[in-house]
């Protein structure tokens, strides 16, 4: 019997010991330096790629988030290379954490800001003006428009094509990558993510978060019948926005 009580003590301390080691959600927290003067960094963005939440260090540099072991972390400041860190144990037994952002060199070429030849007179220089001619066009029951790119029965017919024929065009897509889907709804419900993708014009963010490729947010935009300039110009938080819609709009058509 008493071999036995052992035996059971020796069990429940291994399963214990196993489950601390795991270590479940709790806060992380951490300081972000720069690694040139081991300053701190206020205003960085640190995203939990795997929670899909966000956060920004305060005038120390100091930052908290729920995070779990190996959970990625990624921190973006304008002008530093962005970071990506896995959490560990150690992290979370160990409250000095520092991680430092390596500043980026920015050789700025020459760029002569006059795309227009403007004479002063309102009523001329409105005709020389680029008008964009993208339109959106709405479809009964779905919450959003598409935008076609301009007006015309093309247009129009192109629409109508992505709309009644989302298998030949999106399934493809978004089925390679349901979990990253997923996440788009989270996404546009962290305000520290969608305060960071405002800011942003260059997809990297977005492919971190969503693990796709540049392309792959290219060709979806293209198949929901976005018009290049708006591919080109929206913002991180815009196209994200744009993803979302378009793949609610391709799960209740895909269910039909």
């Amino acid at each position: 019997m008493k071999n036995y009580f052992t035996l059971l003590f020796a069990l429940l301390a291994f399963i214990g010991f196993s489950q601390d080691d795991e270590a479940p959600d709790e806060k992380i927290s951490a300081t972000v330096i720069n690694a040139q003067t081991n300053e701190p960094m206020e205003s960085v963005h640190v995203l939990n790629l795997n929670q899909v939440i966000g956060t920004i260090t305060n005038a120390k540099g100091e930052f908290a988030i729920t995070a779990a072991v190996n959970d990625t972390l990624y921190m973006t400041f304008l002008g530093f290379k962005p970071q990506k860190i896995k959490v560990t144990n150690d992290m979370f037994k160990f409250k000095d954490t520092k991680i430092a952002l390596t500043e980026l060199a920015y050789a700025l070429e020459e760029v002569v800001v006059r795309p227009y030849q403007l004479t002063g007179y309102l009523e001329i220089d409105v005709k020389n003006l680029v008008v964009n001619d993208s339109y959106q066009y709405s479809i009964s029951g779905l919450n959003v428009g598409y935008e076609a790119g301009n007006k015309s029965p093309s247009a129009v017919t192109k629409v109508l094509g992505a709309i009644l024929n989302p298998a030949d065009l999106l399934r493809n897509l978004f089925g390679r990558k349901p979990n990253q889907m997923n996440k788009l709804r989270k996404m546009k419900e962290d305000d520290e993510i969608r305060n960071l993708l405002a800011s942003k014009f260059d997809r990297e963010t977005l492919i971190e978060l969503l693990q796709i490729e540049k392309v792959d947010i290219e060709d979806i935009l293209n198949n929901c019948n976005y018009s290049k300039s708006f591919i080109t110009t929206a913002n991180d938080l815009q196209i994200l926005d744009a993803i979302s819609s378009c793949y609610e709009e391709f799960k209740v058509l895909n269910r039909k």
